[in-house]
C-alpha cells in the first residue's frame, strides 16, 4: 500500500492504491505517519520523494471509506489526515512530491504538503470539494503560502480545474517537466537536496517551517470546523447521499 525504496541518500515512498486511484484512507495515512516515523531519524536518508502509483498521484479522500462515517467521524478522520500532511512540513529531511495523472482534494492537499513538487504539463489539478458543496476540510494554509490567498481562493471554488502548466505559471508546482520524466526528475532533485550538508539543509527547513506553516493548524481547524456546518446544508447532503454516506 505505501512502498518504500532507497536511492543513495533519497527514500522514495510509494502509494500504491491504483483500484482507489491512490485515495487517502485510514491505512494509507497510518502508513505514512509510521515511515514519516522511521524516516526521520534514519541516518541513510537525507531527503524523501513521495509518488504514487498510476494512474495519478491522489485522487483524494478515499469516498468509500468515508460512506461508512456520519459527519462527526468524517470530520475525525480528516483531522487526522491533516495532522499526517503536516508533519511532512516540520520533518528536517525536504520532502519532494512527484505528482503525475491528476491531484484532486485531498491529493492537492498532500502534494502542497510537501516542500517542492515536480508534475508536467497535462497532469489535472483540481480541488472539487465545494461544487459538491462544502469547504475543504484541510490544507487551505498551506496552499495559500504557495500561491497567495487570491490564487487560493480561485483554486478552492473549483469551478474549472487547472492543468500542470498553470500550476507551475502560479507557483503551485516547482517543476514542469515531461510526463515520463517526473518521478526520475523528483529524485534528482532529492539527490541534489541530499548532497547538501545536512545540519545546514535541515537548519533552512527548521527556518523557513514556522512562516510556511506556523498558521496550519489553525487554519486546518477552522476548515475543519465550516466543513461540518457545510456537510449538513442540502447541497452537500445531495452529493453525500450519492455517494452513499449517512447524513442527517
Amino acid at each position: 500500500m505505501l512502498n518504500r525504496r532507497q536511492i543513495g541518500a533519497v527514500s522514495v515512498l510509494t502509494i500504491d492504491r491504483p483500484q482507489r486511484r491512490n485515495a487517502l484512507g485510514s491505512d494509507i495515512m497510518r502508513a505514512l505517519n509510521d515511515a514519516l516515523d522511521n524516516l526521520e531519524f534514519a541516518d541513510e536518508v537525507a531527503s524523501i520523494v513521495l509518488c504514487a502509483a498510476p494512474p495519478a498521484f491522489c485522487s483524494g479522500s478515499d469516498l468509500k471509506e468515508l460512506a461508512t462515517m456520519d459527519i462527526a467521524a468524517m470530520c475525525r478522520h480528516e483531522d487526522e489526515t491533516a495532522r499526517v500532511v503536516r508533519r511532512i512540513g516540520y520533518l528536517e529531511k525536504p520532502v519532494v512530491a512527484a505528482v503525475e495523472g491528476f491531484a484532486l482534494g485531498g491529493g492537492v492537499g498532500l502534494a502542497v504538503g510537501c516542500d517542492l513538487i515536480v508534475t508536467h504539463p497535462e497532469c489535472r489539478w483540481h480541488m472539487p470539494e465545494v461544487p459538491n458543496g462544502w469547504l475543504p476540510p484541510w490544507a487551505l494554509g498551506s496552499l495559500s503560502a504557495r500561491v497567495g490567498p487570491v490564487a487560493a481562493r480561485r483554486l478552492v471554488w473549483g469551478s474549472e480545474p487547472i492543468d500542470g502548466a498553470e500550476a507551475h505559471r502560479i507557483g503551485l508546482a516547482d517543476y514542469l517537466v515531461a510526463k515520463e520524466n517526473v518521478e526520475a526528475e523528483a529524485i534528482a532533485i532529492a539527490t541534489r537536496l541530499a548532497a547538501l550538508p545536512r545540519v545546514a539543509a535541515a537548519a533552512t527547513k527548521r527556518f523557513f517551517a514556522p512562516i510556511i506553516n506556523g498558521g496550519a493548524e489553525a487554519s486546518d481547524a477552522l476548515a475543519n470546523r465550516i466543513f461540518a456546518e457545510n456537510c449538513r446544508d442540502a447541497a452537500a447532503k445531495a452529493t453525500l447521499q450519492r455517494f452513499g454516506m449517512r447524513v442527517s
